[in-house]
């Protein structure tokens, strides 16, 4: 299975078309999107390129291969007009015997865990600071934010590919991180 993870889109259409121009240039499987996604909210400024509208329609022309979570900014009129669940607190998927549990990062985080193996993968955004570790409990994963990152980060997102993880410039694509799954 071939993942493409992102997190904080915050209603930028221009990172948006960025990131599924990746996802469907490299066949990617799934799009996983770790909330906040089309809000800015309000104690963030307006992203440059900011249009909730054409955020919803280029992600809702894949809907069918999207698996989301719900983020501090994300609410019920945003589900409204996306075409795919994600309203979900967290969302769990099981990937070669290893649980994947995914979450924003505003209810179970890094410092919040829930119950996980050594193998297993914690997956979060929320903090827009990119990151992959083998922690003392399980993998940490965040990919980044696409639009508003932080910590003088570039815009970034993750690949999951045969037990492989990796964070991705957006504009550029290139690798800036990468941990093999033991």
């Amino acid at each position: 299975m071939k993942l493409l993870i992102a997190s904080d889109i915050h209603g930028c259409a221009h990172a948006t078309r960025e990131l599924m121009l990746c996802f469907h240039q490299d066949d990617f499987d799934y799009l996983v999107l770790l909330g906040d996604i089309l809000n800015h909210g309000p104690r963030n400024p307006l992203p440059l390129g900011y249009d909730p509208q054409a955020t919803a329609e280029l992600l809702n022309q894949d809907a069918d291969r999207i698996i989301a979570v719900r983020g501090n900014c994300d609410s019920e009129v945003d589900q409204m007009m996306l075409t795919f669940p994600m309203m979900a607190d967290y969302n769990q998927l099981l990937i070669n015997e290893r649980r994947w549990f995914l979450s924003h990062g505003h209810q179970y985080g890094p410092d919040s865990l829930p119950p996980l193996r050594s193998h297993d993968v914690f997956v979060s955004g929320h903090v827009h600071v990119p990151e992959i570790i083998q922690g003392p409990h399980c993998y940490l994963l965040n990919p980044g934010s696409i639009t508003m990152p932080r910590g003088g980060h570039p815009a970034t997102y993750a690949v999951y590919d045969n037990e492989r993880i990796s964070i991705h410039r957006l504009d550029d694509d290139v690798v800036v991180n990468e941990l093999k799954l033991a």
